[in-house]
Formats: structure tokens, C-alpha cells, sequence
């Protein structure tokens, strides 16, 4: 058995009804209970100090003064011999309890009252001393009030209006969240889900931009898996029939036949280091300058490396063999086309950590920059005559960047050449 409901949206509206209805009924008790027993205990002996005041009229036989107060508070006074009455009075009904107290208190005599409900009428019945029956008409408001019943009906009211005016939000917030149930089931399934944009409360939108980008960085992982097995297959092949061919022929060389080997051992190699660049590490605090310091002497021994760092550089969790391997490739990177000089410069804010390595080699054109991002493309013709490498150096560090949830740009340096530009954000 379930005592709670299973949607958001009920569980929600009880979320803010109950606490709604225990605040409403704690100052309906507290503040009301006191409030209905003072107000109905002064009417009721205010009333029965009335009665007092006209059966001791009635009793003396001054019938004239009985009547002229009578006719200024308002009651309907009339003495009967006999009167046809229902052989149960209310006198423990609740709206005449403490009217029923006060007449026994004060008149020292039994009194019987009986109300008429549909007509909201109360009557007093109290015996004189001659053995008749004196009896006081008038309104029940008189010594009832309906402020409590009043106050309940407005709770009601109360907690339907909330009602009201919660649900549409709730709706709403329920309704975004189904939709992204719907969304990361079609994801899980491995399809798209077209239209689907993040709505809602703040919260809600940045779950849903997080599960698109989640989706996002799945697709493009497979992408890149399924490129690197072509490239993989493409870039093995061509060696693999050249050094079969020879032997076949005797034609083999050493020297060539090594340039080969050596040539597919880098090529594997490169493939590796991309296949492990999402391998799982654990983050710990890290600091930049002394990491960037290390790479740029082991990449670049021959260059002349300007280094710009902070005083009190910035510390932030990181995966630390990630983002090693990731400025180890660009860093060699540069130092492969700078003629001369490096610069690496880091600038701290209370944010973001930016880290900018360029040189003063040819650079990349435009054009061809966003290519230089992807995997297995190579763009020697555009960076000099040089050769070598398989097209994943700066496709590894971008995808190791993007994992610490950063950013890698390419831009022109005023060295000339290439200007690589990371933001890597701190917390």
C-alpha cells in the first residue's frame, strides 16, 4: 500500500497543501479556540444578566419596566401557564453551552432552552415564583457567533485558491520534466529527439542542456571511434601493401622497410594516446605553471620559451595526466612549426584559468582552422613543408579540454604564427 502518490505533480501539491493546512489549523486552534470561548462566554453572560435582570421584574410584578427593557435590548418576552415543547431541550448543545452555565450560576433556578435552527431562533423557558413559565425570545446570533465557521469556510477557500494557483506552475514543471524522461529514453535508444529545448525553472533547463551536451559529447565519441577505425584502416593499409609488394618482388630495402615500421609505429601509437584520452583519472588539485613549465622544456628544448605566469596562480581539481597529455600536443605542436620563439601566458580569474601558447611559426589560415580541431586531419601544407603525425594532436587535447569542461580556441598570434587559447573553468 501506497500512502503517498507516485507523480511529481501530486506529490508537489501535497508538499505545499499539508504544511498549508497544519499552519492554518494550529492559529485556527490556538488563535480562534481562545477567541470563540471569550466572545461566546461575555455574550453569554451578558444575556443571561439580562434575564436575571427581567425575572426579578416578572417576580416583583413590575411588568411595565420588564417590558420597556424588553422592547431596548430586543427580546420577545411572554409568560405562559403551559407551553408545548419537545421533551429534550438543548441545553448541552454546543451553541448554548455557556448560556446554560451562566443561567444556572445567576438564577439559582433550572431554565431550559431550545433552539430553532432553521430560523436561527433561541428560547429561554425559566419558571417564576407563581409556577408560570416566563419565556425569552431572540436571535441565536445573540449569544452565538459564526466567526469560527466563517474562518473554517475561508481555510477551505484558502487552500483551494493555492490549489488553483499552484497548479499551473506544477503542470508546467511536471510537464518539463516528462519531457526530459521522454528525451534521455530516445537518447539511451541511441535516436534523436527533434524539438527538444531545455524549459522550465532554471534547475530544470540546466539538467536538460547538461543531458543535450551529454548526448552531444556520446555522439561525437562515436564519431570519432568510427573515424579512427577508418583512418586506422586506411593509414596501415598503404604501408602494408608497399612492404608486402617488395618482399614479394625482392625489391624490400632495409632503410625503407624500417621508415615503414617506424611510420606505423608512430601512427599507432598516436591512435593509442586518442583512445586513452578519455580513460578514466581520478581529479586532484592542480596548479599550471609548473606542469607548463615541464612540457614546454621537454617539447621544445631548442626554442626560446617566454613564460607569463601569475604570482599566485590559481588552483583548481583536474585529471592531471589529461591535461598534461593535452598541452603536451599542443606544445609540441608549436614547437614543430615556430621558427624561433614560444610564448605561454596564464591569466587567472575569480572563474575561469586561460593559458595561451602561440609562436611565431606560419600559423593556420582561416579557413582551415576548424579542421585543424578534428581527428585524423592534417593540414602540412598549410603549416610548411614538414611532415609526420596522424592528425590527432590537437584533436586529443581538444577532446581533454572539453572533458574538464573548458574550451580550446585557434586564433592568430602577433608572433606570426598559431595562437592556442584554453579556458578551463575553476570549481
Amino acid at each position: 500500500m501506497h500512502l503517498l502518490p507516485r507523480s511529481f505533480l501530486w506529490r508537489t501539491i501535497l508538499m505545499v497543501l499539508i504544511p498549508l493546512v497544519v499552519a492554518l489549523g494550529i492559529i485556527a486552534n490556538v488563535f480562534f479556540g481562545n477567541h470563540w470561548s471569550r466572545v461566546h462566554g461575555t455574550l453569554a453572560r451578558t444575556f443571561s444578566g439580562e434575564i436575571v435582570t427581567m425575572m426579578n421584574f416578572i417576580d416583583s410584578g413590575n411588568m411595565s419596566a420588564m417590558e420597556s427593557m424588553a422592547h431596548d435590548i430586543g427580546v420577545n418576552v411572554s409568560i405562559n401557564d403551559h407551553l408545548n415543547r419537545p421533551s429534550k431541550d438543548n441545553n448541552d448543545a454546543m451553541e448554548v453551552g455557556k448560556l446554560s452555565v451562566a443561567l444556572v450560576n445567576a438564577l439559582k433556578r433550572e431554565s431550559k432552552i431550545y433552539i430553532d435552527k432553521p430560523k436561527r431562533l433561541l428560547f429561554v423557558d425559566v419558571p417564576t415564583k407563581d409556577g408560570r413559565i416566563a419565556t425569552f425570545a431572540t436571535s441565536l446570533h445573540r449569544i452565538y457567533s459564526t466567526s469560527t465557521e466563517v474562518f473554517v469556510i475561508w481555510i477551505l477557500g484558502a487552500m483551494l485558491i493555492v490549489s488553483a494557483l499552484i497548479a499551473p506552475f506544477v503542470i508546467l514543471h511536471a510537464r518539463s520534466i516528462r519531457r526530459i524522461a521522454k528525451a534521455a529514453n530516445r537518447f539511451g535508444r541511441g535516436l534523436d529527439a527533434p524539438g527538444f529545448q531545455p524549459t522550465g525553472s532554471r534547475e530544470i533547463r540546466e539538467a536538460a542542456s547538461a543531458m543535450i551536451n551529454m548526448k552531444e559529447r556520446l555522439d561525437r565519441y562515436n564519431r570519432t571511434r568510427t573515424d579512427m577505425l577508418n583512418a586506422v584502416s586506411h593509414d596501415l593499409k598503404a604501408p602494408l601493401t608497399r612492404m608486402r609488394l617488395a618482399i614479394e618482388t625482392e625489391t624490400a630495402e632495409k632503410e625503407t622497410l624500417l621508415h615503414d615500421v617506424d611510420r606505423m609505429t608512430e601512427m599507432i601509437n598516436g591512435y593509442l594516446a586518442f583512445a586513452r584520452g578519455e580513460a578514466p583519472e581520478i581529479e586532484e588539485k592542480t596548479e599550471l605553471p609548473a606542469m607548463l613549465t615541464r612540457i614546454a622544456r621537454d617539447s621544445a628544448p631548442d626554442k626560446t620559451i617566454e613564460l607569463n605566469f601569475p604570482d599566485m596562480p590559481a588552483q583548481f581539481y583536474a585529471r592531471p595526466m589529461a591535461l598534461t597529455r593535452a598541452f603536451a600536443n599542443i606544445m609540441e605542436n608549436a614547437a614543430r612549426y615556430a621558427n624561433k620563439k614560444i610564448r605561454i601566458i596564464e591569466k587567472d580569474t575569480d572563474e575561469n584559468v586561460e593559458v595561451v601558447i602561440e609562436d611565431d611559426g606560419c600559423g593556420i589560415p582561416d579557413a582551415q582552422k576548424a579542421d585543424a580541431l578534428q581527428p585524423f586531419v592534417r593540414l602540412d601544407a598549410a603549416r610548411g613543408d614538414k611532415t609526420g603525425g596522424t592528425g590527432l594532436g590537437l584533436s586529443i587535447a581538444k577532446t581533454a579540454i572539453e572533458n574538464h569542461g573548458g574550451q580550446l580556441f585557434l586564433e592568430n598570434s602577433e608572433l606570426g604564427g598559431l595562437r592556442v587559447r584554453v579556458v578551463l573553468p575553476i570549481g
